[in-house]
């Protein structure tokens, strides 16, 4: 299914006067990927990326065209880790983060 205009502008506008919220996308959709729900990480970083820098200028960044980041990124994108990894480094340097991973040890089921 895919969203509706009305909710991706509500989006742009959310990440435009909302720090904390703008901080938090990038987290979540990299959390989305290593827990296994890539469409959804790839469509909360396609978000981020359209209210944020836009793809012409991530492209300028990967030196990759902004239509094809646009499909990796579309609902039939399947990124290659290279290609996914360059542009979560972009992101993060784009917005002054470091994300980081920690492990969790899950509880167990006795």
């Amino acid at each position: 299914m895919s969203l509706t205009r009305h909710f991706k502008e509500t989006i742009q506008a959310r990440i435009k006067r909302d720090p904390a919220f703008r901080e938090a996308l990038p987290k979540e959709g990299v959390e989305c990927l290593l827990s296994g729900d890539v469409e959804t990480g790839k469509a909360v970083l396609r978000d981020y990326i359209n209210a944020t820098l836009g793809f012409e200028t991530l492209g300028s960044l990967t030196d990759k065209s902004p239509k094809s980041l646009m499909r990796m990124f579309g609902p039939n994108g399947n990124p290659q880790a290279r290609n996914l990894f360059e542009i979560i480094r972009c992101l993060q340097a784009h917005e002054g983060l470091r994300l980081t991973v920690r492990p969790v040890r899950q509880p167990t089921v006795s």
